[in-house]
């Protein structure tokens, strides 16, 4: 890519690129809020347009949060792989009677989320299918389980589609129901089942997942509670850049009324083993010039609501990842110690990554590795390499070197 010139903290726009490209990209320098219009535009950007939106990302990325890469030393449990719903962009779900279905006991997560806590994890995420049979009481039980035994754990869990099955099984009202939850410990709730917050698009991926406009109304209420929630976009599939820019700028008008979104997380599609795609509905993920475009659109349209940008490697790999961040990124998201969702899709990435590892990467492009908590506080910086700790060996399968395995051209 083309270097532009840079002159203290301003960057200027390469005079190659397309004057009403570099016109709208100066806006954004300025802090403007870029309108739809604006928004489509640099969504379909290629060659020195391309160029320049990523130049400008960085330098919006450089000018909000500095040069540090974070991470969070986490694990991911997905409970259960039994599922109702359906949708035709996982691989992951599974029929009760499936010979692979399987479904965690509590003291299985509770031994799990203790074998992360020993390893030095703040953080588990737990997720998992929607199966019939669920008591309504399910997920504060599980909650309660973890917490009552790792009360220092913070639990990331419960995405906005299993808080409205909770509320639909046991009859309460939503914010009664996220109220009780946040007593019971929940920390945070993982901004998935976004996928795109378009019901045109939505019935195409899953017409039984919960609409667009109920999404918002959990996480809005989620906000208005306190529980603080990340926000997600499904890319790479049946979408066009018009709905990204749409969805982006959803999340910014939620991000303006609440402030409760820590960070924004573009998914990739990961097609390989994904109805959607060998059904011919889909195109079989996004390349890498689109991880780019996805990522620095994200930079651009949310500058000014939401701080934090987040790559999933788990969906990227680390050469593309790191591309992103170095295209308005700035958090190279959890070492996970384990993932099914995106593996079951046909993800070759996903098992476990060793802070070391994170370290070693984000070095490698010149930027300061930091470890923090869910909720973006710094817990420590590794400024000075030579003072690194060494992290305690993981009985964990790694995630695979990249010269182990193909790109991997889409995600979830």
């Amino acid at each position: 890519m083309a270097t532009p010139t840079m002159n203290g903290s301003d960057l200027m726009v390469p005079q190659t690129c397309p004057a009403e490209v570099r016109e709208i990209l100066h806006a954004a320098m300025s802090g403007a809020e870029l309108t739809f219009e604006q928004g489509l535009l640099l969504a379909t950007a290629e060659g020195s347009a391309l160029d320049a939106l990523v130049a400008v990302a960085d330098q919006l990325r450089r000018d909000t949060v500095g040069d540090m890469i974070t991470y969070v030393v986490n694990r991911n449990i997905n409970f259960t792989n039994v599922c109702f719903v359906g949708c035709s962009f996982c691989g992951f779900g599974r029929g009760p009677g499936a010979a692979d279905a399987y479904s965690l006991s509590f003291e299985e997560v509770v031994r799990r989320a203790r074998q992360a806590w020993d390893r030095g994890a703040t953080e588990v995420c737990v997720q998992g299918g929607l199966p019939r049979d669920l008591d309504g009481f399910f997920y504060r039980d599980l909650l309660r389980a973890i917490k009552h035994a790792i009360p220092g754990m913070h639990v990331h869990a419960f995405s906005p589609m299993e808080i409205d099955y909770g509320v639909t099984k046991t009859g309460m009202a939503l914010s009664d129901y996220l109220q009780m939850m946040k007593d019971e410990g929940l920390g945070s709730i993982p901004g998935t089942a976004a996928e795109i917050l378009d019901d045109r698009v939505r019935k195409e991926l899953s017409p039984n997942k919960l609409p667009a406009g109920r999404w918002v109304e959990i996480i809005t209420a989620a906000h208005e509670l306190g529980i603080p929630t990340t926000s997600t976009m499904m890319y790479g599939h049946v979408e066009e850049p018009a709905d990204w820019v749409r969805h982006m700028l959803l999340l910014r008008a939620i991000q303006k009324r609440t402030d409760g979104f820590t960070e924004f997380v573009p998914l990739g599609f990961i097609h390989e083993k994904t109805r959607l795609y060998r059904h011919g509905g889909a195109r079989p993920g996004a390349k890498r010039e689109e991880h780019l475009r996805v990522h620095a659109l994200a930079r651009v349209l949310l500058h000014g609501a939401v701080k934090n940008l987040q790559v999933s490697w788990v969906k990227l790999g680390f050469e593309a990842s790191l591309a992103c961040l170095q295209a308005g990124a700035n958090d190279f998201s959890g070492t996970l110690m384990e993932e099914s969702i995106s593996k079951a899709a046909g993800a070759t990435f996903g098992e476990y990554v060793s802070p070391e590892e994170f370290r070693a990467r984000i070095r490698s492009i010149g930027r300061v590795p930091a470890e923090r908590t869910t909720t973006y506080k710094i817990r420590r910086m590794f400024d000075e390499p030579e003072r690194d700790p060494r992290t305690a060996t993981a009985h964990l399968r790694m995630a695979r070197a990249e010269s182990h395995v193909t790109y991997n051209e889409g995600a979830y």
